[in-house]
């Protein structure tokens, strides 16, 4: 396809603002509910309502995702998300709007989300060659750390100043210019469209369970890829409580932590961009977990002066971070057919979302307990014990040259 790039700039921009006005909604979410009831239990209710049904959902739905066009996926569930918006807009115009509307709101929005996300990275193969992919995947979270950049200073300043009914109405425009936009883009969608009725939906879903299964190292990956995120999710959340309760820093000093990260992300995906197509994939991965271990047991380590040390080393994190979301999701798009990629990236997502309540929880327990900046410590060692465990597995499962999955049925 002689314009894949145009069409792939064009999709990722429309999705760039997307992300950049839920991201604006979600903290404004955040700051509503603490100055409403300033209870920290509704807060973790919230947070579990946004992603438990992302986790239940993606269990099956890849199956949906593999029968009908990706295009028409992605744009149902931005217009579902807009419309859930819409609700607390309509409210808001009439009187304050109540918590429990904003928990179901945020329940349909993961829902959208659930089946969003895994189409539109399904989708990208599609257009993007597939030597290119690991480039394109540093791009593609360039766009996203664009966003997540910019979004705390914007919801700071809308806040203040707007309604939250009119910060969701910002976001349900973010959502409606990317429907916009991919209902002008043209996207091969292999065939899609039809739905396949050959088979019960939890049979197909076992099919891209097989399927991972198969190929050569994935599943693998996945596990490590569970371990990891039952540590990397849990410690983002604890960057605010080590700022404030360790190294004394205020909410200036743990928004500037937060920034600081979200440029090393935005910085790392652009370094992925340019070089992506030299480097290994494997090996990426697992210097990138231990290039996080290292930094967070060396945040664990720090004195409480060493809040200037901490700041750097949060942007040490989050270059790394594209080097192992990115990648992963490129050797996906490489090694499983298009067939059955839909349902292998939403069950993977799935199974890795699992992991972050459970690391939430006991990062909690033992973070109130031991202290969390030996918290941070012991989260170090573990990471860098999967780094060693990466490092002697993954070289020797995966097999670079192994060929992409067959589009045929699983027997």
């Amino acid at each position: 396809m002689r314009n894949w790039r145009h069409t792939f700039i064009a999709i990722w921009s429309g999705q760039a603002v997307s992300v950049l006005t839920s991201s604006v909604l979600q903290i404004a979410i955040v700051w509503y509910i603490t100055q409403k009831t300033g209870s920290a239990a509704l807060l973790s209710l919230a947070t579990l309502i946004g992603f438990l049904p992302q986790v239940v959902l993606g269990l099956f739905i890849g199956v949906y995702i593999d029968r009908y066009k990706h295009k028409t996926v992605m744009i149902l569930s931005d217009a579902g998300i807009a419309l859930a918006g819409m609700v607390l807009v309509i409210i808001g115009i009439f009187g304050e709007i109540p918590i429990w509307l904003i928990f179901v709101v945020l329940f349909f929005r993961s829902i959208g989300a659930a089946f969003h996300s895994p189409a539109l990275k399904a989708v990208t193969p599609t257009i993007v060659p597939r030597d290119q992919l690991t480039r394109y995947a540093g791009f593609a979270h360039s766009f996203e750390s664009l966003s997540l950049v910019v979004s705390p200073a914007l919801a700071a300043l809308l806040f203040t100043i707007w309604d939250l009914n009119v910060i969701v109405l910002l976001d349900v425009a973010g959502a409606l210019l990317a429907v916009v936009v991919l209902t002008f883009v043209k996207i091969p969608d292999r065939g899609k469209g039809k739905p396949s009725g050959r088979l019960p939906v939890l049979r197909e879903a076992k099919e891209g369970f097989r399927v991972l299964r198969r190929e050569p190292g994935l599943w693998a990956l996945l596990v490590i890829s569970s371990l990891y995120a039952f540590i990397y999710f849990p410690i983002g959340t604890l960057y605010p409580l080590i700022t404030m309760t360790w190294f004394g820093g205020g909410i200036a000093e743990s928004g500037t932590v937060e920034v600081v990260f979200s440029l090393g992300m935005l910085a790392g995906s652009f370094l992925l961009g340019v070089i992506g197509g030299k480097i290994k994939q494997v090996n990426a991965i697992i210097l990138s977990i231990g290039a996080y271990g290292a930094c967070v047991l060396m945040t664990g380590l720090l004195p409480a002066s060493g809040l200037p040390v901490f700041i750097g080393l949060s942007l040490i994190m989050g270059m790394a971070s594209p080097f192992y979301h990115g990648v992963q999701t490129a050797i996906y798009q490489t090694r499983i057919a298009h067939d059955y990629l839909g349902r292998v990236l939403s069950l993977t997502s799935s199974i890795e979302l699992i992991a972050m309540p459970m690391g939430l929880i006991l990062s909690g327990a033992f973070a109130d307990v031991i202290g969390v900046n030996r918290w941070f410590a012991v989260s170090g060692v573990l990471t860098i014990l999967i780094f060693i465990a990466s490092a002697r597995i993954l070289p020797k499962r995966m097999d670079s040259s192994a060929p992409m999955a067959s589009a045929s049925p699983v027997p």
